[in-house]
């Protein structure tokens, strides 16, 4: 395909808005000396937005990450996660867990309640449809953020994260993602010979998140009385693609930000996909299986299989084909067959991604130093609406036309008793790019 100046120049814009001074889309740094943050006499507070399972594993991690922190606020749409994460929490961190019942916010504006706390350090966790509202209100307020993947459910949001990621960027703030495996000391290694040249020019990547099925939507009749259409939504908030943006994006963003960090965070030009629902999901509209291929400059092409059933071959793996040899980077230690034969064997850490993402975050605020991952997570989370687009429409999609988007699933203002129509499932060759 010919591409046009037009859409080269597109590819720039979105480059140039999204760049932030430091450097351009590279991976976070490796902080010399201890991982862990220096104490400080200067107690950090911390305050959790999503209860959840990942948002009590994130804080377990941040309270682990520093000496000298404190968990004083917690913040969910409903009370019994959060209940059942503050139990869990105060048992493996009884010191430093001091969440008192005046900081335990419930809500629709719970958020900003925990925002407005008094928290030097903010965890979001929930679903990734409240993301950029949730961001965008924690870097307002001059607090330093964890922010869990993906970053948006559509266009408009990402855009709405560039700029706070540009704001918390100004304001000396750090901003983690939680895309952990960049925080992987073996995919480190791995990803710098890559780009060393350990296998020559990438010319194809094949990415797999093949996994079991997730917990499917209930049917309506379980739908307890009185109800309303948001809380039953959020409750099953995986199979709505305004609260999850669709297992494409919600769990397959690891392997698309994998991706794209091999070829060292350029956007790819076009993306064309084949995806829908095998097995029977009531009201939700998510795909449970999508085949995306990209194109990047110079004829490169990379293929992301990701499919959510049960009962079926599973792998979750990144095999890089180069001019000069091959990559793959899984679970187990990841290899290179090039010129040179490696394999990663350090294992003298002994962290794993989840934990030291927290202690680089903690160790860049105490040093002055914040960390901030605003541009290549915002990205990663375009290329897979990217695919996604493509999957849905079943119709070529081009970075200009997905980063133009001006299709808004999140609805601006929350209310209990809101009426929230749930749109049908895409249909390929009949949903239209919007």
């Amino acid at each position: 395909m010919n591409y046009s100046s037009e859409s080269q120049t597109s590819r720039r814009e979105f480059l140039k808005r999204s760049a932030l001074a430091g450097g351009i889309l590279a991976a976070p740094a490796i902080l010399p000396g201890n991982l862990f943050a220096n104490t400080n006499s200067d107690t950090l507070k911390i305050g959790l937005v999503g209860c959840g399972g990942r948002g009590s594993g994130a804080a377990d991690q941040a309270l682990k990450a520093d000496n000298n922190v404190v968990l004083t606020a917690m913040a969910d749409a409903f009370e019994e996660p959060l209940q059942k994460s503050l139990n869990s929490l105060q048992a493996g961190h009884p010191d430093k867990v001091k969440v008192v019942p005046e900081k335990q916010f419930v809500g629709l504006d719970a958020y900003q309640k925990l925002i407005d706390s008094g928290v030097d350090v903010v965890l979001l966790a929930t679903p990734p449809g409240f993301r950029p509202v949730h961001l965008k209100a924690a870097v307002d307020a001059g607090k330093h953020v964890f922010c869990e993947k993906p970053m948006a459910t559509d266009v408009p949001g990402v855009h709405s994260v560039i700029e706070s990621a540009n704001k918390a960027k100004e304001k000396g703030l750090a901003l983690v993602a939680g895309f952990c495996w960049r925080y992987d000391t073996p995919r480190r290694e791995f990803y710098k010979r890559i780009h060393d040249g350990g296998i020559g020019e990438i010319r194809a990547i094949y990415a797999t998140y093949y996994a079991g099925h997730v917990k499917p939507m209930p049917p309506a009749s379980q739908r307890p009385a009185g109800m309303g259409d948001l809380e039953w939504q959020m409750r099953n908030w995986y199979n709505f693609v305004w609260l999850s943006g669709d297992g494409l994006l919600e769990q397959a963003c690891h392997s698309i930000d994998k991706m794209a960090w091999a070829l060292k965070d350029q956007p790819p030009l076009s993306a064309v996909a084949v995806g829908g629902r095998q097995t029977p999901n009531n009201e939700g509209n998510i795909f449970d299986h999508t085949f995306v291929v990209y194109e990047w400059p110079d004829d490169v092409r990379g293929f992301l299989g990701q499919r959510q059933i049960g009962n079926t071959y599973t792998d979750n793996s990144d095999y890089l084909i180069g001019s000069e040899g091959f990559g793959k980077s899984g679970w187990m230690a990841p290899y290179i067959k090039g010129k040179q034969k490696w394999r990663y064997k350090d294992s003298a850490s002994g962290l794993d991604m989840y934990q030291i993402e927290h202690n680089e975050l903690f160790a860049s605020i105490r040093s002055g130093k914040p960390i901030n991952d605003g541009q290549w997570m915002a990205q990663s989370t375009m290329i897979g609406l990217m695919g996604r687009m493509a999957a849905y429409t079943g119709q070529e999609v081009t970075w200009e036309q997905v980063t133009k988007s001006q299709q808004k699933l999140v609805p601006d203002k929350l209310d209990w008793k809101m009426k929230l129509e749930i749109p049908n499932m895409a249909m390929p060759g009949v949903t239209r790019i919007a």
